[in-house]
């Protein structure tokens, strides 16, 4: 079977089956990456270990933190305590939760891409509470979208420099002609 094909069928079978853990397998949620397809994973009761993607998922699909994961247990691992065998995506959530088989500790939480609409929620109005009615939003960024990933760096301009550069610029225009 070539590369993809069987990248077909993986996708196909993630994004269109709904599956139900058996009497062994437990959802976890990704705390993140450690690395050589290692994830650090939750459990609903708050134990941490990690996890080891299969093959079949590597370079073909990707979680991310706050993923939710169908982990098989792996009795006889040290560090590594579990193996994903399925990814969870909404619709699959939505399927558990309407079957009631979705954990009570993670009833609270939601997927990454509802998890940034409820917090861009709760800046907007955070932000709307703040502001007072005289004040110009125009310049204001705090509606806009953080990347956490990424250091933040704020660089300002003083009016000193920039009545400096100016200055030099008129200069070397006049003694350029």
């Amino acid at each position: 079977m070539s590369k993809a094909t069987k990248r077909k069928h993986v996708v196909k079978e993630v994004l269109e089956e709904y599956v139900t853990p058996t009497e062994d397998q437990q959802i976890m949620r990704v705390l993140g990456s450690n690395g050589n397809n290692l994830h650090e994973a939750v459990t609903d009761s708050g134990e941490q270990f990690l996890l080891s993607m299969p093959t079949k998922f590597r370079k073909n699909l990707w979680i991310k933190r706050g993923d939710f994961v169908i982990v098989d247990p792996i009795k006889e691992g040290g560090k590594v305590k579990g193996e994903i065998s399925f990814i969870l995506y909404r619709d699959n959530i939505q399927y558990l939760r309407k079957l009631g088989i979705w954990p009570k500790g993670f009833q609270e939480s939601y997927t990454s891409a509802e998890r940034n609409k409820g917090t861009r929620k709760v800046q907007n109005e955070e932000k709307t509470e703040q502001e007072e009615p005289d004040s110009d939003s125009e310049n204001d960024d705090s509606d806009l979208f953080v990347n956490t990933n990424r250091a933040t760096v704020l660089y300002s301009e003083s009016e000193d420099d920039d009545d400096d550069d100016d200055e030099e610029c008129d200069e070397t225009k006049e003694n350029s002609l």
